[in-house]
């Protein structure tokens, strides 16, 4: 005879994947940002097709450089917004673990934030290294594999809301 969970008012969804995909964009993240110190010195710029290249650049600061030329505090202002949204993305990822395209947008941008706090941490600042550029409008902000997986998420996170709206 098969026992019905009587505390439990809905099924509840492992939380495993989740932070098995967000371990994945910080291992790749923090990866590739060891690679990338180790090959190039800073400012160092590697020209890979006419639309990008490989630069080592560092960010004190946040988004766009937002905040990068204050005398430090932000280092830690950052870290702290960081590991808050890191914690609170747990929290959602547990009590909406079924909801696959939720959860993928919240796994990618946790794992894009404590890529960046791992950095915020251990040297001061966040490595940047992918640089793209438009022949005359200039380059846009160097930025990184953690910055990559938060905007893929934020892309998931506003189409899961849009398909949500939608029903």
């Amino acid at each position: 005879m098969a026992t019905k969970n009587r505390f439990s008012s809905k099924p509840q969804s492992s939380l495993l994947p989740w932070v098995g995909i967000a371990t994945i964009v910080i291992l790749f993240d923090q990866i590739s940002k060891i690679t990338i110190t180790r090959m190039f010195t800073l400012g160092q710029e590697r020209v890979v097709t006419s639309f990008f290249n490989l630069v080592l650049a560092y960010n004190k600061g946040a988004a766009f450089s937002f905040l990068s030329n204050e005398s430090g505090w932000q280092r830690y202002f950052f870290t702290a917004i960081g590991v808050g949204a890191a914690l609170f993305i747990v929290y959602l990822l547990k009590k909406h673990a079924g909801q696959a395209l939720f959860c993928w947008a919240l796994a990618l941008i946790l794992g894009g934030a404590i890529g960046n706090v791992i950095d915020r941490v251990l040297y001061g600042h966040v490595i940047d290294f992918l640089d793209f550029h438009l022949a005359n409008w200039g380059h846009f902000p160097a930025f990184n594999i953690a910055d990559s997986a938060i905007c893929l998420g934020a892309f998931l996170f506003i189409i899961d809301e849009l398909r949500r709206v939608n029903k």
